[in-house]
């Protein structure tokens, strides 16, 4: 079942209305990127063991751990391009109406298709952080042949620079999360299932202070029945692709 005109077009009304405009995404937003989501049948987590992305398994076993890491991400990622959801988002953002994305994302689309006002609240894979020093490299100035790669500096085992099982939020993207959907009249939520904690729960915050909540998602979520104000069923970018035409 897909959303109505009638639907696209009441929710179209409130995104152009809106103060102070907070969209929120999930995996669900890149899906059709060609970028896999987690779970679900068809999920990375049904062919890889989620314990490789265990920061105490990846210090233990750096080797093994990046050896499925580059196959998962630099290989799913390389040749992924924004869709249609990620371009309304920016065309939002250029045109005044969009005041952030917070992002459970870690494939750096956002800023691909155009973003700036981006809070990547789970890291983000094109970036590669050493442990011991703290010095950050981009994927494209390191090689991953032989692996693991290793620092410039001291030669130590370089992380992606995106939050691990075991690992908390980044402080600074948390904190800018709590004060951008403090503020939101508005939150558009993309492609998120609402089932990763910390991060569902931003949602929650704005709506306990008022804000509407609209949703896209191809099917309910943790939200659609709790939170959700008008739910918008069917993929990401078919519906964005029709939200923009009666934005713009």
């Amino acid at each position: 079942m897909n959303c109505s005109e009638q639907e696209i077009i009441q929710a179209a009304g409130i995104i152009a209305n809106a103060k102070h405009l907070v969209a929120f995404t999930g995996a669900g937003i890149s899906v059709e990127s060609g970028i896999p989501a987690f779970r679900g049948e068809n999920g990375i987590w049904s062919k890889y063991d989620p314990s490789i992305l265990d920061i105490d398994y990846f210090c233990s076993h750096p080797s093994e751990s990046w050896k499925a890491i580059s196959q998962i991400f630099y290989q799913f990622f390389l040749d992924a391009r924004p869709n249609p959801a990620h371009y309304l988002l920016s065309r939002l953002e250029k045109e005044g109406m969009l005041q952030s994305v917070i992002t459970q994302n870690i494939d750096n689309m956002h800023y691909e298709a155009g973003n700036s006002q981006v809070i990547e609240y789970h890291g983000n894979s094109k970036w590669l952080k050493c442990s011991q020093c703290g010095e950050r490299y981009e994927l494209s100035d390191i090689s991953l042949d032989p692996l693991p790669p290793r620092c410039k500096e001291d030669s130590e085992v370089l992380k992606p620079d995106f939050v691990f099982f075991g690992e908390g939020i980044p402080p600074e993207a948390a904190s800018q999360s709590v004060d951008e959907v403090s503020l939101a009249d508005v939150v558009l939520i993309i492609g998120s299932t609402g089932e990763v904690m910390p991060a569902a729960m931003l949602p929650s915050i704005a709506k306990s202070k008022g804000a509407q909540v609209i949703e896209i998602n191809p099917k309910p979520s943790s939200f659609t029945s709790s939170l959700t104000d008008l739910f918008l069923q069917g993929p990401a970018a078919r519906v964005c692709a029709e939200l923009e035409s009666y934005l713009f």
